[in-house]
């Protein structure tokens, strides 16, 4: 066999030619790897299976790598397989692991981003649902954080405590209990002990009515067959392709000066505000959002004012005096300004 055949002379000493730059392996680090080498494998000191075969080839390549004419032409045809062809009628130095096949790593690829795209959506759910049962169960007003949707579960979470408290009732009156024995007496529990131990009571019946909702709008929906990488993959044609022509569309229609649609109002004011805001709101503020034109940036940035001043919980007038400083160029308002009337 030419050179060390289907084997890597540099590989068999431990060096690797693709990495080492302008660095090769001198003599003295040849000969000193050899000499390790030879220890470790040598049939007289090694009695392990394969262990000969492995000496042979560790032998063979430092003879190739030790003379300054062989390594020189191992080197030169290493890279130049067709003239190693015409010389030795072979066109094999050393050979390469098997590739790896494609499709499967494809196929890995689309299950580990289906799996990452799957709990992706159940975490935006759950992180909606966490924040919906603490509002319900520690009562937050909406400046709170609260909203309708926790206001209901925790009226509805209520009706079930008590519901059950009366069963308790009811099951000790049937156990011959009358419900008049003394109680133990304690240390007598401070209001924030007493509220703790009523939102213990109603967490995990806030928990559960949570539990059953499996769409709170704006994407926030619990996980399905939908949400997974491959059938994301499947509706982008058809996503892109919709949205290209409506957008080239809408590119004629400004062209000509045609006036604004209800269905370009519509879009161009919910890319505005985002959709989760888009949806969140009444049908009413909606229709009052349109006539705003909130794609217009100076509209936007008083659009978003007004709101803040409205969850700072500002009077009307108060709004009205901000808003007439605020166009006259007056100077910011001072934080202490914005609180409720």
């Amino acid at each position: 066999k030419v050179f060390c055949g289907k084997y890597d002379c540099y590989k068999i000493l431990g060096w690797d030619h693709e990495t080492w730059g302008n660095n090769p392996p001198s003599l003295k680090d040849i000969t000193k790897s050899y000499r390790n080498l030879s220890r470790k494998w040598h049939p007289d000191k090694n009695k392990a299976k394969g262990a000969r075969e492995k000496f042979v080839h560790i032998a063979k390549a430092y003879e190739i790598l030790t003379d300054k004419e062989k390594r020189a032409d191992y080197d030169h045809f290493r890279d130049r397989p067709d003239e190693y062809f015409i010389k030795y009628g072979s066109s094999v130095l050393w050979s390469y692991a098997p590739k790896s096949d494609a499709s499967i790593i494809i196929i890995i690829f689309l299950m580990a981003g289906s799996v990452f795209t799957y709990y992706a959506q159940k975490n935006k759910w759950q992180t909606i649902a966490n924040h919906l049962v603490k509002a319900a169960v520690e009562d937050l007003s909406p400046r709170e954080g609260g909203s309708t949707e926790s206001i209901e579960i925790r009226e509805k979470a209520l009706v079930i405590l008590a519901e059950k408290k009366k069963e308790e009732e009811e099951a000790k009156l049937a156990n011959g209990s009358n419900g008049t024995e003394k109680k133990k007496k304690g240390p007598k529990m401070t209001g924030r002990e007493r509220k703790e131990k009523e939102w213990e009571l109603m967490r995990p019946i806030c928990v559960q009515l949570v539990n059953e909702i499996d769409d709170f709008g704006a994407g926030f929906r619990k996980p399905t067959i939908q949400d997974l990488l491959v059938v994301k993959m499947l509706k982008w044609p058809y996503y892109l392709t919709v949205a290209t022509l409506w957008w080239s569309k809408y590119a004629v229609r400004r062209v000509r000066k045609v006036e604004l649609n209800k269905e370009e109002r519509e879009v161009l004011t919910k890319n505005a505000v985002g959709e989760v805001t888009w949806i969140a709101v009444s049908d009413e503020e909606r229709q009052k959002m349109l006539t705003l034109q909130l794609w217009v940036t100076d509209n936007l940035v008083e659009w978003r004012e007004e709101q803040e001043m409205k969850l700072a919980g500002l009077s009307a007038n108060r709004r009205k005096q901000i808003k007439k400083i605020r166009k006259r160029g007056g100077a910011e308002i001072p934080d202490e300004d914005l609180h409720m009337d």
